[in-house]
């Protein structure tokens, strides 16, 4: 099974970041994670980090006829980006949502998510554990 991992921006500011919400883990330990829990489920990753929301919205086109799933942070692009909505749509791949924090608990414009719109999943507040959550979903969902 092949996943593509997506975290919008900021998340390459993990550990500076406002670490009373992020924690002080940083986002090299996020991709380590990631490859060590992929490693043990027997899941190829490819993750990818960016700020910019074309380079979101094109992974995600890209990911069509390569990956079985996709895991996303969209991060601050949760609460704007219909662009992502509508790529996640589009590619119709199984896509699951992740977020640090638990943004139902945080900000009123939190709680609205747009990429959650087209994801089957969402797993928010569980910090790093929340990316192995949408593994274990997506070999489940996948049969895998």
């Amino acid at each position: 099974m092949k996943l593509l991992f997506l975290n919008g921006p900021n998340l390459n500011m993990l550990g500076r970041r406002e670490p009373e919400i992020y924690g002080h883990q940083t986002y090299a330990d996020l991709e380590a994670f990631i490859r060590n829990v992929c490693a043990e489920h027997g899941v190829e990753a490819t993750i990818l980090q960016s700020n910019h929301e074309g380079a979101l919205v094109d992974a995600i086109q890209q990911a069509w006829g390569i990956y079985d799933g996709i895991v996303i942070n969209p991060a601050a692009y949760t609460h704007t980006s219909i662009a992502i909505l509508d790529a996640l749509k589009a590619v119709s791949l199984p896509a699951v949502e992740v977020h640090l924090s638990d943004i139902s608990k945080r900000e009123d414009f939190r709680k609205v998510s747009y990429a959650g719109m087209a994801c089957q999943a969402t797993f928010a507040g569980f910090g790093f554990a929340g990316y192995e959550k949408a593994v274990v979903f997506l070999k489940e969902r996948l049969g895998k």
